[in-house]
C-alpha cells in the first residue's frame, strides 16, 4: 500500500532545513496539517491548502481524510512526544511514513556534550510538572521538554523545594533557529520569570544537603509518606511489592488504598506501570493525592469509593493489592472475578478475623500463605530491647490461565 499520510519533522531553520523527501511529500499533498507557527515555515508555492490544528486539539482533521495525499507538519522528530505517536495508534503503519528531523533532545544533547543515551527525557508538554520527583537523583542528567515559558522557573522552584538548589539549569531556546538562545543558572538563584515559549531545559542534578534523597528500589522510608497511621510499613511494602512483581505496562488495583504507599511504589518501578487506588476515606484520599506528586506519579488514578461497589466497571487489572476491606462482602470475589488470567493477587491481614478469611480462600483457590514478624531494637531503661510489630498474613495467589 502507498501511504496516504506522510508526518514531516521540521525544525526552527524551517524548509530550508528539510531533505527531498520530505520536500517531495509536501509538494504533492493535497492538504498540510500543522501548528500556525509549523505552517508559517513553508514557502507560499505550495500548492496544498493549509490548515491548523483544532483548539481543543483533535486528530479528527487528519484521519477523515483517509487515503488522501496528506502531510502533517512536526517539530523534530514526531515519534518523540509527537503527534506521530498519536497517529500510530490511530493509523495503520502501512498507511503513513515519518520523516525525522532532529529531536530538540538531540540538538541540546549536542550543545552540551552530553550522551544522549545517559540522560533522561520528560515532557512537561500538557503534563503534571509533578512527574519529575521522580527522577531527582544526584548526578542525574535530565532534559525536560518545556510545556511553555513559564516551565523553567516551575522547574527551578521543584528543583529548590525538594533540596537540590544546587543543581545546573540551561534553558535552550528555538534550537536550530536565528532566533537560537542559551540561559545557563542554578536553581538556587535562578532569576528569569518567563523565557520563550518552545526551549527545552537542561538539568544536571546536585542535591544539597537538605535534599529529599529517594532511592530506585521498593520499600520507600516510612517517613516519605504523609498518613494518618493507615500505612503499609517499610518492610512489609518491600515484601509485598515484591509478591505483587509489578512488570512494564501492567495496572494495578490497589484496593483500600490507605495513603497509597503500594500503588505509588507499583508505578514507581517504571514509567509505564499504572495504577487504580481505590479509597473511601476522604482525608485518606488527600493523602494519597499528596503523595502520589511527592513521589513523582501524578498520573496515579484514584477512584473514590468502597469496595466492591467501587470496582465496577474499572479495568480489569494484572494485579491486585488488597490491603484495606479484607473483611468486607463481596470485596475478594469481585477482585478475583475482574483479575485478568495469568495475573496475581496479595492480600494482608492482621486480624484474626482477615487473617482466617485469607485461609479459607486458600482452601477455596490455592496459593502460598506466608506470616510476616518484623521487630525494631528500641530503648528499654538503659538498655535496648526488641520491640515486635504487630504480625502480618500475607496471601499470595496467581490466577490460572485457563480462567
Amino acid at each position: 500500500m502507498t501511504p496516504w499520510l506522510t508526518i514531516v519533522g521540521i525544525g526552527e531553520d524551517g524548509y530550508a532545513g528539510l531533505g527531498k523527501a520530505a520536500r517531495r511529500a509536501l509538494l504533492a499533498a493535497s492538504e498540510v496539517i500543522g501548528a500556525p507557527r509549523q505552517l508559517a515555515l513553508l514557502p507560499h508555492c505550495l500548492r496544498a491548502s493549509r490548515q491548523a490544528w483544532p483548539s481543543p486539539f483533535s486528530l479528527e482533521p487528519v484521519l477523515r481524510r483517509r487515503g488522501e495525499p496528506t502531510c502533517v507538519l512536526a517539530s523534530g522528530d514526531p515519534m518523540l512526544f509527537g503527534v506521530g505517536a498519536s497517529l500510530s495508534r490511530q493509523i495503520p503503519p502501512e498507511e503513513m511514513q515519518v520523516i525525522s528531523a532532529p529531536s530538540s533532545a538531540a540538538l541540546a544533547a549536542a550543545r552540551l556534550g552530553w550522551a544522549l543515551q545517559d540522560c533522561t527525557l520528560l515532557s512537561l508538554l500538557a503534563r503534571p510538572l509533578a512527574a519529575l520527583n521522580a527522577q531527582l537523583h544526584h548526578g542525574a542528567k535530565l532534559l525536560v521538554l518545556s510545556n511553555d515559558g513559564e516551565s523553567p522557573a516551575a522547574i527551578a522552584a521543584l528543583l529548590r523545594e525538594r533540596g537540590f538548589g544546587p543543581s545546573r539549569i540551561c534553558v535552550l531556546e528555538h534550537l536550530g533557529g536565528e532566533s537560537e538562545r542559551r540561559m545557563d543558572g542554578l536553581a538556587s538563584d535562578w532569576s528569569p520569570s518567563e523565557t520563550a515559549a518552545l526551549n527545552i531545559v537542561a538539568v544536571q542534578c546536585v542535591a544539597g544537603s537538605d535534599a529529599v534523597r529517594l532511592p530506585l528500589t521498593i520499600g520507600l522510608p516510612d517517613e516519605a509518606y504523609r498518613h494518618d497511621g493507615q500505612l503499609t510499613k517499610r518492610d512489609v511494602r518491600a515484601v509485598t511489592l515484591a509478591r505483587l512483581a509489578p512488570t512494564p505496562g501492567e495496572l494495578l488495583w490497589d484496593v483500600g488504598a490507605g495513603c497509597g504507599s503500594i500503588g505509588i511504589e507499583w508505578m514507581r518501578a517504571h514509567p509505564s506501570c499504572r495504577t487504580l487506588a481505590i479509597e473511601a476515606n476522604d482525608g485518606r484520599q488527600e493523602h494519597i493525592r499528596f503523595n502520589r506528586d511527592a513521589l513523582g506519579v501524578p498520573a496515579l488514578q484514584l477512584v473514590c469509593g468502597a469496595a466492591p461497589d467501587a470496582l465496577q466497571g474499572l479495568e480489569r487489572p494484572e494485579a491486585i493489592f488488597i490491603g484495606g476491606g479484607v473483611t468486607v462482602p463481596g470485596v475478594f470475589e469481585r477482585c478475583w472475578d475482574q483479575l485478568k488470567p495469568g495475573g496475581r493477587l496479595v492480600a494482608n491481614a492482621v486480624t484474626l478475623q482477615s487473617e482466617a478469611l485469607l485461609v479459607s480462600w486458600r482452601e477455596r483457590i490455592g496459593g502460598e500463605l506466608t506470616r510476616l514478624s518484623v521487630a525494631q531494637a528500641q530503648p528499654l531503661g538503659g538498655f535496648d530491647t526488641w520491640r515486635a510489630a504487630l504480625p502480618i498474613t500475607l496471601l499470595e495467589v496467581h490466577k490460572p490461565l485457563a480462567d
